[in-house]
């Protein structure tokens, strides 16, 4: 296995590598950072394209990063090895594995959405926090959601808590990008209908049936869906509540619903 060695924290490599902290920078570079093991096993598994792997093997956490390491430069990916000092201060997380992989941004369209006989989506609506973002990618790919559509989007899905949130299920879930027109003109000409979420629906979750065609919408986390949304919904759910609180974290909620869309078409 052949890596060029930095030693240097004044490398520009390692300066450019800090600079994608910042969305504009990533944005400008269309190219963002994917830290950890398991997140850079998923996205070379997902044949997610890998430009620049960084590593420091005193960082390592267990035994098969070399392993990793030698299947990425086989595709073609360069290597890195940094000293301990240098990958610590390029490193997000405060625990750092020893792994950090460089990767182009995929924007993806409607246009490249493939409709399944029974479709299962889900739609985020300008979701605002990185971290739950990342969550509800990985609930969609628990619960087998074939695509998750982000309209008018305010995060940004390649921000590094939404990559180290979603455990690399970036990588395994279709992520589509559109606006709100795009988007209800896309489901109706689908014939999928629309699910929202909202506390304030007089029908429950359980109450409905879910086992064919569906987009689940959800909201942002202090508004939730607007008033278009909702009044484009075929049908408006809430959750059941027995407390105090009218309503629940969005990430949560949308995982509640997804699985009962799961359970529903498994039980069919």
């Amino acid at each position: 296995m052949d890596a060029l060695e930095i030693t240097s924290l004044q490398n520009p490599k390692i300066k450019n590598l800090i600079k994608l902290r910042k969305r504009n920078c990533r944005d400008d570079a269309q190219i963002f950072m994917i830290e950890g093991y398991r997140e850079c096993l998923r996205a070379l598994q997902s044949e997610w394209p890998l430009e620049e792997f960084y590593f420091c093997e005193e960082l390592f956490l267990g035994e098969n990063e070399q392993e990793l390491l030698e299947e990425a430069q086989a595709r073609g990916t360069k290597l890195y090895k940094c000293s301990e000092s240098v990958f610590k201060k390029i490193a997000y997380r405060d625990r750092p594995d020893g792994l950090i992989a460089v990767a182009p941004q995929l924007h993806l369209g409607l246009e490249n959405l493939d409709v399944l006989d029974n479709p299962f989506l889900l739609v985020l609506v300008g979701i605002e926090k990185p971290g739950n973002l990342g969550t509800m990618l990985r609930s969609a790919d628990g619960a087998g959601v074939d695509a998750v559509i982000l309209s008018d989007a305010v995060t940004d899905i390649y921000n590094p808590n939404t990559v180290r949130a979603s455990v690399g299920t970036l990588f395994s879930v279709p992520v589509i990008e559109t606006s709100y027109e795009e988007c209800s003109q896309w489901l109706e000409e689908q014939g999928i209908p629309l699910l929202a979420m909202t506390p304030h629906a007089t029908k429950t979750l359980y109450e409905t049936r879910l086992n064919g065609p569906v987009a689940v919408a959800v909201g942002s986390e202090m508004l939730g869906l607007s008033d278009k949304w909702l009044d484009r919904a075929e049908m408006k759910v809430s959750l059941p509540m027995s407390g105090i609180a009218d309503s629940l974290n969005v990430s949560t909620a949308a995982a509640i619903t997804l699985y009962e869309v799961c359970r529903q078409r498994v039980e069919e």
